[in-house]
């Protein structure tokens, strides 16, 4: 009975460090902050710019194997809804730029990605595991962050993504 005490304790003290928050890091319930945002193209955006309409934000990096499995179901997510009823941007936490880049023009994705330089997003964001997806709402909002690698153009995931953010997807 002590073992299993002991095994209990020790995975209940990994499962509440994993999830710390970070530095800085933005709760469900609060506003995000302004930050400038790194493109790969060279040009910088305000996230900001991104108000009025809900946002999904997805933060990943190309070496992470749960980040590249979820990132078809993003693709076809953006191609359906980004720039109509929501926006679908991506943050990359790669060390190496090119690496990033890369993975970007491998995969055809259409959806605007950004590096992240100096932590700063993965820090506001809560990004301690990845990869992470926030729902934002059209105010700025944080309403909902989801880890782990998720199908997001599942039915289950639409209905989430509806509920969270108060749209209908069409």
């Amino acid at each position: 009975m002590k073992v299993i005490a002991i095994i209990f304790c020790s995975l209940l003290c990994i499962s509440t460090s994993t999830f710390a928050n970070t530095p800085g890091e933005i709760e469900v319930g609060s506003y995000l902050k302004e930050v400038t945002l790194n493109g790969f193209s060279g040009k910088s955006k305000k996230l900001s710019v991104f108000r009025g309409k809900p946002l999904i934000i997805n933060v990943w990096a190309s070496w992470c194997g749960p980040c590249r499995e979820e990132m078809g179901s993003l693709e076809r997510l953006a191609r359906r809804f980004n720039g109509k009823q929501l926006n679908i941007i991506g943050i990359s936490t790669d060390d190496d730029a090119s690496a990033a880049l890369g993975f970007i023009n491998d995969t055809k994705l259409s959806f605007a990605n950004y590096l992240d330089h100096n932590l700063i997003l993965e820090n506001m964001l809560g990004a301690n595991t990845i990869p992470l997806t926030i729902l934002v709402d059209a105010q700025g909002r944080v309403v909902k962050k989801v880890r782990g690698s998720k199908e997001w153009d599942s039915p289950e995931s639409l209905k989430l993504i509806e509920q969270s953010l108060w749209i209908k997807l069409k």
